[in-house]
């Protein structure tokens, strides 16, 4: 394959390594060494020394190459430590067959200036799907580079709190990796039926699930506690021979696949003749934890010609609430149910690298920003920081009867039909948007929150009880009933079969540090017994 610029870019320049945002690690770290521990030693997140640069030519040039050698480039470009071969297998593996779609994510153009980037085409029908196929080979494929390096000597615990739609990626991804396990946690109550049935249905010999009592930031407290308990790493260790990693978005491996598909975007509109090359496009992001709209930041960073970033928020609008006023507060905000339940998140973790970003890469600032939000639940940023923060964001929240309307109001319109979230992300970026072209990020695929989606077109109110015959019904059975209704019967073959699928995981438990500790060693005990291999 012939060596483009930025290509020959990374090679002429030293390892890009990794640094922690809080500056308390103990020194910069390789890219494999960042995906396989997941978090940073001193608590922070890990990011690059160096972030690469690409020419409008280098990114209009990507348009010519299938999504797997796009997804290569862009992953040489930041100088990744494996070899150059095996970042071309292992996106070819990630970007296949298992994707319903050939282009990967196609971008659906709803007018001449609104694009739907659709990144929900994977084996479980979200977005997480971009990242979580690629993810657990390139933590596989690290692993091993280390192992042979003599860096590491034991098996990995990958701990997972989900609010939905992680969960079931990162179980599909990494089910039956050898040299990994992985238990997830989701809000008890707090998923949609068929976000459940993917996860309790899930497969694979090396797989747990749990519901909290609680909800997602529950879990993600309870998940972060639990990885800063040096004497359970020291006990699973010993009894197990394992280490505990993590595949949610604090994974810099989570991140840099989804840096890609906003570069990939940008590109495939200049090759559709729907933008001309360095034309500015807005961009539009659902989010609840920060990842998928600092991934179109890092592309920014690159030189993709984006102008705004809208973050578009639910009802909990604790990120809108800081965009437009640069106090982050928690304490004694009251946290919502929505009809899109995986942007119902208060603890947005990736604001910690866009904040270091934005300071110049103060680690100090941060370490006593983390601090204030752990001991008062609050921080205030600088003016100076804010003032960054609002050359590059805009920000809006969207109540959940506006998220229904507009969800009927887009089908009417343009019949295309929207999850809940992707609608939150429409009428956000109908609310802001400028003279720019805009690309919405639709982040699942409607047949994922049909309760909704049925509420949403029969005029209900949001919560509002179903019909008593529409109430009976399975996830599944809905999702028909709406396909027949509406004429979009595109339901995946993952969502449709879910009601035939035996019930694995049903156990519920608390959401503290000691109960989640107790499960995850009873579960690698389970495994012990079952694995003759990890008693060698």
């Amino acid at each position: 394959m012939e060596t483009c610029e930025f290509d020959q870019k990374a090679q002429d320049k030293a390892l890009n390594l990794y640094i922690d945002t809080r500056g308390a690690g103990p020194r910069p770290v390789t890219f494999t060494e960042a995906v396989v521990d997941g978090l940073a030693a001193g608590g922070g997140l890990y990011v690059p020394e160096r972030v690469p640069e690409l020419s409008l030519e280098d990114i209009a040039a990507l348009a010519q190459l299938p999504y797997a050698p796009r997804a290569a480039r862009i992953y040489r470009a930041f100088d990744v430590d494996l070899p150059a071969e095996t970042i071309e297998e292992l996106m070819a593996q990630a970007y296949g067959d298992n994707f319903d779609d050939e282009r990967i994510c196609p971008i659906t153009s709803l007018t001449a200036d609104t694009h739907v980037l659709e990144l929900w085409h994977g084996p479980t029908s979200a977005f997480k799907d971009m990242a979580l196929q690629c993810l657990p080979r390139f933590f596989s494929a690290s692993a091993a580079q280390l192992r042979e390096q003599g860096k590491l000597d034991h098996d990995f615990l990958i701990l997972v709190a989900t609010s939905g739609d992680t969960g079931k990626a990162a179980l599909e991804g990494f089910r039956d990796v050898d040299g990994v396990s992985i238990a997830v946690m989701y809000p008890d109550g707090g998923v949609s039926d068929i976000q459940f049935k993917q996860m309790a249905t899930q497969r694979g010999r090396n797989v747990q699930v749990w519901g909290v009592r609680g909800n997602f930031d529950d879990c993600q407290t309870g998940a972060k506690n639990v990885f800063g308990d040096e004497a359970f790493a020291a006990r699973l260790l010993e009894e197990h021979g394992v280490a505990l990693s993590s595949a949610n978005s604090i994974n810099w491996g989570r991140l840099m696949p989804q840096i890609v598909y906003y570069v990939s975007a940008y590109a495939q509109l200049v090759a559709d003749g729907k933008l001309s090359l360095g034309d500015e496009l807005d961009v539009c992001v659902p989010t609840g934890n920060f990842g998928n709209i600092l991934a179109a930041y890092y592309a920014k960073r690159m030189g993709v010609p984006l102008g705004m970033l809208y973050c578009a928020s639910n009802e909990n609008r604790v990120l809108t609430d800081f965009i437009n006023t640069g106090t982050y507060d928690i304490s004694e905000r009251e946290f919502v149910l929505t009809p899109s339940p995986s942007m119902d998140i208060l603890v947005s973790s990736n604001l910690e690298r866009q904040l270091f970003e934005l300071t110049g890469r103060d680690a100090a600032a941060i370490a006593g920003w983390m601090s204030d939000l752990r001991e008062q639940r609050r921080f205030r940023v600088d003016e100076e920081t804010f003032a960054r923060v609002r050359e590059l964001f805009a920000s809006d929240s969207i109540d959940n009867a506006t998220c229904l309307d507009t969800i009927k109001r887009v089908l009417d319109e343009h019949d295309y039909l929207l999850d809940p979230h992707t609608a939150v992300a429409y009428q956000t970026a109908e609310n802001l948007r400028g003279e720019n072209p805009v690309l919405i990020a639709s982040t699942a695929h409607w047949a994922k929150f049909g309760d909704n989606v049925y509420r949403a077109l029969h005029g209900l109110e949001p919560g509002a009880p179903l019909p008593d015959d529409v109430a009976a019904l399975s996830g599944c059975a809905l999702n028909e009933l709406i396909a027949r209704e509406t004429g979009h019967d595109d339901i995946p073959r993952g969502l449709a079969e879910l009601d035939a699928l035996p019930i694995r995981f049903g156990e519920v438990i608390e959401g503290g540090t000691d109960s989640i500790e107790t499960a995850a060693a009873r579960f690698l005990e389970k495994l012990d017994a079952t694995t003759p291999a990890r008693n060698d």
